[in-house]
């Protein structure tokens, strides 16, 4: 089931845990009584209680107060019962704030076994911790799993380390040992953890798109979108602005369009999925994308999630295709109906500046059933605009985004207004200003810029929001400023190098504990891989297979994106993400002496050859931004060393690319670096 999330809610807003106080209060509680207050708290939070529930409190406050009761140091713990995980969707059972860690413990009544899907449960709900909640970042944090019937040894402890442990076996036997073991071997520290001060912490874990589109989509609850970090505030600002903005409209029965700009990862989808779902009872709003890799995964992912909450599999499969569409197949059914109106008066754009041009279109369509006469944005326009009072468009515009030949632009859209007049026209002001010709709107009536429009920070990247920044500067050929933004980040700039791919592929499955997703990206381009053994590619057309890499899991699914053996190109990748990357360079990007721009290569017959067309070669740039853009966590820069005898994979030109990546500041990949051995926080 795809969990859901929140997008940095903290628990600052009234999402505690169902019980939390000192053990000793714990012990002298009777049990019928704290599971009336758990049974209280479910209610208010769910409207049910299930009798397996009920069952499983039971025991698993039966083996805590015994394993508790045994502990000596235990009257200094604190307690906390059903604490909320809402990245995950889900609560810990269990949380013991002791004087020197944080232990997570999650209970399986009646399991005989540790199952791999347990196990990466409570980790990911230590990772969690870590990662996004500030009280926890500087203590240890140990994951522990209560398979109660299982047969566990008495576990065998490692040296203490900060951050989070390994997951920690224990069974109904043998659960007091482990929590004496623990509290003898983790020191006591020079500040010890106040557990007041932990409780009031903020807790704000940042979903991924799939997991935020399924809380959206279920609405439970969602009454405002924060971000992880102060600088992310815009965020929660642009959605207002936009509802505003259409409530407005639909008060004065007036035909809206809102052009939202944004850098890579700043929550431009978000944006707009929140304003799609969260409309949608309103009025008839859908989410419109030509990417038919984001199309199948969220899907698949809200269909998923449905059934797990008991939806019919079907049922939920056929309203998950009117919640998310593909583009092309709602511009084809309308331009083919001729006058009728559409059921929809809201339409959320994704990528609005891939939007085909007329030449394009024209030429795309010429020997198909439906056959285009304008440009997407023109043929859109006039769609919508069969509306005869209220009908909004949202178009979520991503700066250096197209990878496509004949992708028009806003330059499109700006000449598809000025020949459909009538529209009330809202735009971020950097639409007006942007040095690519293709990227200006340029001169249309009843036009209003609005800043908050615009989102600015990457919400994506977790751990360095100077992510984005530093790959512009990469991409632009400026070493020296890309060097200097990876002085900013102290030594934890998200970019590593290696020439090694067997040493990438071990970090990024070390990296990938719990639920967290690594993945191999290459650009389409790429043509040369195929000698490192990466020819295998993901099919991006193929409805199934992107499922299964972006939602599925590795152990035991080869076909899910942690197996490491299907490569995603920019056209499987645009619009998602993964929390590790591994991004492999080929030399269809080089480097050449005495040049500060990329050159961009094609690979034709049997050799390289160099596009001449300007928008070609800014294709292939954007592509690698794509890619260097969709790690949440830290992305993996593979550069093979090249073979002599091969002219297609001169190791020089290859060597070149490696060094430049160095002088800007990419760090060399080593086990030291790896997730496993606790990376950097992210920032709150």
């Amino acid at each position: 089931m795809c969990s859901a999330g929140l997008v940095a809610v903290s628990n600052e807003y009234g999402m505690q845990s169902f019980w939390s106080g000192p053990v000793s209060v714990f012990l002298q509680t009777p049990p019928a009584s704290m599971i009336g207050i758990l049974a209280e708290a479910q209610l208010r939070h769910f409207r049910a209680n299930e009798i397996q529930q009920i069952r499983a409190w039971e025991e698993s406050i039966a083996l805590l107060r015994h394993a508790l009761s045994q502990q000596h140091r235990a009257s200094t713990w604190w307690l906390l019962l059903e604490y909320p995980m809402l990245r995950l969707g889900r609560r810990a059972d269990a949380i013991i704030l002791t004087p020197g860690a944080i232990l997570v413990l999650e209970f399986k009544i009646g399991a005989k076994c540790f199952a791999l899907a347990d196990r990466e449960q409570v980790d990911d709900y230590a990772i969690d911790l870590r990662d996004f909640h500030a009280g926890s970042r500087n203590h240890p944090i140990v994951p522990i799993l209560v398979a109660t019937h299982a047969s566990a040894h008495p576990a065998t402890l490692p040296l203490p380390i900060s951050g989070v442990w390994q997951v920690m076996d224990a069974s109904a036997a043998t659960l007091a040992g482990l929590l004496h073991d623990l509290a003898r071997c983790i020191p006591r520290p020079a500040t010890p953890l106040n557990p007041a001060t932990w409780c009031h912490a903020p807790y704000r874990p940042i979903p991924t798109i799939v997991d935020a589109a399924c809380m959206l989509y279920a609405r439970h609850g969602v009454a405002e979108i924060k971000a992880a970090r102060a600088d992310t505030e815009n965020l929660s600002i642009t959605t207002g602005a936009i509802i505003t903005a259409i409530a407005q409209a639909r008060a004065e029965a007036k035909r809206l369009i809102l052009f939202v700009t944004g850098i890579p990862g700043a929550g431009k989808t978000l944006c707009g999925l929140n304003v799609a779902f969260g409309l949608e009872q309103q009025a008839r709003a859908t989410f419109l994308t030509g990417n038919p890799t984001l199309v199948h995964v969220l899907r698949e992912a809200l269909a998923r999630d449905a059934v797990g909450r008991g939806a019919d599999r079907r049922n939920a499969r056929q309203q998950m295709e009117g919640a998310i569409q593909a583009l092309p197949r709602f511009r084809d059914h309308h331009v083919a109906a001729g006058g009728e109106i559409p059921a929809e008066t809201i339409v959320v754009i994704d990528e609005a500046q891939r939007c085909w041009s007329a030449a394009h279109a024209i030429a795309k369509t010429r020997d198909r059933p439906v056959r285009l006469t304008s440009s997407e944005p023109a043929h859109l326009l006039e769609i919508m605009s069969r509306h005869q009072t209220f009908a909004a468009m949202i178009c979520l515009v991503g700066g250096g985004q197209e990878i496509h030949d004949g992708e028009g632009g806003l330059a499109e859209w700006g000449h598809a207004l000025r020949e459909h007049p009538g529209w009330r026209i809202l735009a971020a002001p950097d639409i007006l200003a942007a040095t690519d010709p293709r990227q200006r709107l340029g001169a249309v009536p009843d036009l209003q810029t609005r800043p908050e429009l615009h989102l600015k920070t990457s919400v994506r990247q977790i751990r360095c929001p100077q992510a984005s920044a530093w790959v512009e500067r990469v991409l632009e050929g400026n070493a020296e400023a890309a060097a200097a933004i990876a002085t900013q980040t102290n030594g934890t700039l998200p970019y590593l190098l290696t020439r090694s791919l067997p040493a990438m592929r071990a970090w990024l499955r070390a990296a990938a504990r719990g639920h967290r997703r690594s993945g191999l990206l290459a650009s389409s381009g790429a043509k040369r891989l195929r000698a490192e053994g990466l020819g295998a590619e993901l099919p991006h057309m193929d409805a199934t297979a992107v499922a299964h890499w972006f939602l599925d899991r590795f152990p035991p699914d080869i076909r899910a994106s942690n197996a490491l053996e299907l490569v995603a190109t920019e056209f499987s990748c645009q619009g998602l993400e993964l929390d590790f990357a591994g991004v492999c360079w080929d030399a269809d990007l080089i480097r050449e002496p005495g040049r500060a721009a990329w050159r961009a290569q094609n690979f034709r017959g049997a050799g390289w050859t160099r596009p001449s067309r300007a928008d070609s070669i800014a294709n292939q740039i954007n592509t690698y931004r794509v890619l260097l853009t969709r790690a949440r966590y830290e992305t993996i820069i593979f550069v093979p060393r090249g073979d002599t005898a091969d002219a297609t994979r001169n190791p020089a030109r290859l060597d070149a690319i490696a060094a430049f990546l160095e002088t800007c500041g990419a760090r060399e990949l080593s086990p030291l670096s790896g997730a496993a051995a606790e990376p950097a926080p992210c920032l709150i």
